[in-house]
C-alpha cells in the first residue's frame, strides 16, 4: 500500500501523507466489505509501535524545518498570524461541534485542536514547488505555520493530560534536556560523527523515545517533546543537509506509511456516506474560522489582495497534526469512531481545497523568483549560443 501511495502521489502531485490516508481508508472499506475488518492488523502491537515511531520522528522533522533566522527577523508577523491561526479555528470548531453537532465537551475540544492546525508538510511542498521558500513572503508563511502547529501540540498536551506530580516531573526533565541538548549534540558530533556509524541519528532517536516514554508515563502525548526537540535542534539539524536528508528518508520511507495508512483504516466510510452534512459542517467550520480570523491580521503585514488571500488560504490547510490529534482522541476514547471519521475527512479535505484555490486564483506571481537562464542559452557576441 505504501508503494502504491508513492506512485499515485507522484502522478497526482499531492502530499504522500494525504494519499496514504486515502489508501488506508479504501483498504479498510474493502476489508469490511469482505467481512474481515481486522485483516489489516491495525491494532497489532508491533504495527502500533512502528506507527507511533513514525509520528514522533515526523513531528521532530517538522520542528527541525524551522529557520531560526526567519523567526528572529519576522517575529511579530509569525507570532500574530500563528497564534490567530490557532485560536480562531480552535474556538470556532469547538463551538460548532458543541452547539451545532451536540458533541460532548471533551470531544468538542478535541475537534477544536484537530482542526486548528496548519499543514507544514503541504505548505512546505507548495513553497518548494513555486520557489517562494526562497522569498521573505514564503519564509513568513512557514514561520507562521510553525507557531500555529506549536499551539496545537501544546494544547493537545495541556487539555487532555491530567496534571499530577508526573506532569511536573515530565516538564522538569524535558526542560533540562532541551536546555543542554544543542551543546551536547554539537559535542557528540565533534567527537564521534563521521567515525561512528550513524551516532547522531541514534542520539536523536534515543532522546525522542526517552522523552516520549516519559510523556506517556505522565499522561501526555509523545509528539509534544518531539516537536520541541525539533525546534531546539533546528539550527544544529540544518547545519548538515545530508544527515537531515537521510533521517527524512528513514522516516518517510519506512515509518510514516505505517502511521498514515493505519490512521486511514480507522475511518468509517459508511459513517461518512450516511451523514455527509456533518463532514461539510466541520470542513466549513475550519476554513471559515481560519479566513475570518486570519485575513484582517494578515492585512497588517501584506497589502496586496492576492498576497493576503494566498497567505490566508495556505494557513487554512491541515493534515499531519490534525490526523495525529484525531487519532489521539480516538485512541483515548475521547471521540467515537464516527466522530473520528468525520474529523479525518475534514482534515484531508482541508489539505486539498484551500491549496487548490490558493494556487489557481491567488498565486502572487509578482513574488515568484525569476528562473535563471542556463549558461548555454546566453547569446555570445558572434550571435551564436555557447552550445552552437
Amino acid at each position: 500500500m505504501a508503494v502504491i501511495s508513492a506512485v499515485v502521489a507522484h502522478h497526482l502531485r499531492v502530499s504522500i501523507a494525504l494519499v496514504e490516508i486515502c489508501v488506508g481508508v479504501m483498504a479498510a472499506a474493502v476489508a469490511g466489505y469482505l467481512g474481515k475488518p481486522g485483516a489489516l492488523g491495525s491494532n497489532l502491537e508491533w504495527l502500533k509501535f512502528l506507527a507511533a515511531s513514525g509520528a514522533v520522528l515526523l513531528t521532530f522533522l517538522a520542528g527541525a524545518e524551522l529557520e531560526p533566522e526567519v523567526i528572529r527577523k519576522k517575529l511579530k508577523e509569525v507570532t500574530v498570524v500563528g497564534l490567530v491561526g490557532f485560536f480562531a479555528p480552535f474556538f470556532g470548531c469547538a463551538a460548532v461541534a458543541y452547539y451545532l453537532l451536540d458533541w460532548n465537551l471533551q470531544a468538542s475540544l478535541l475537534c477544536g485542536v484537530a482542526l486548528s492546525t496548519t499543514s507544514m508538510a503541504v505548505v512546505y511542498a507548495v513553497m518548494l514547488e513555486t520557489g517562494l521558500n526562497k522569498t521573505e513572503f514564503g519564509k513568513g508563511i512557514l514561520g507562521a505555520c510553525f507557531v500555529n502547529d506549536l499551539g496545537t501540540v501544546i494544547a493537545l498536551g495541556l487539555l487532555f493530560a491530567p496534571f499530577t506530580y508526573k506532569t511536573a516531573v515530565f516538564i522538569g526533565v524535558t526542560t533540562f534536556v532541551l536546555a543542554i541538548l544543542p551543546a551536547t549534540s554539537r559535542w557528540l558530533t565533534r567527537q564521534y560523527a563521521y567515525r561512528t556509524a550513524a551516532i547522531r541519528t541514534k542520539w536523536v532517536i534515543l532522546l525522542l523515545f526517552s522523552l516520549g516514554a516519559l510523556a506517556l508515563w505522565s499522561g501526555s502525548e509523545a509528539v509534544l517533546p518531539a516537536y520541541l526537540m525539533g525546534m531546539v535542534l533546528a539550527e544544529f539539524s540544518n547545519g548538515d543537509a545530508f544527515w537531515m536528508r537521510r533521517l527524512r528518508t528513514l522516516t518517510v520511507g519506512f515509518l510514516t506509511p505505517f502511521y498514515f495508512i493505519r490512521a486511514g483504516t480507522f475511518v468509517s466510510l459508511p459513517a461518512l456516506v450516511s451523514a455527509p452534512i456533518l463532514f461539510l459542517v466541520l470542513l466549513g467550520g475550519k476554513v471559515i474560522s481560519k479566513i475570518f480570523g486570519l485575513y484582517p491580521f494578515i492585512g497588517l503585514f501584506r497589502r496586496r489582495r492576492d498576497e493576503r488571500w494566498y497567505y490566508t488560504l495556505l494557513m487554512s490547510t491541515g493534515l499531519t497534526f490534525g490526523t495525529i490529534s484525531a487519532l489521539y482522541g480516538f485512541s483515548h476514547n475521547i471521540v467515537t469512531q464516527d466522530q473520528y471519521s468525520f474529523l479525518v475527512a475534514a482534515v484531508i479535505a482541508s489539505a486539498v481545497v484551500p491549496t487548490l484555490i490558493a494556487g489557481l486564483a491567488f498565486l502572487p506571481r509578482h513574488l515568484l523568483p525569476k528562473p535563471e537562464r542556463p549558461p548555454e542559452a546566453v547569446p555570445r557576441e558572434d550571435g551564436l549560443s555557447d552550445e552552437g
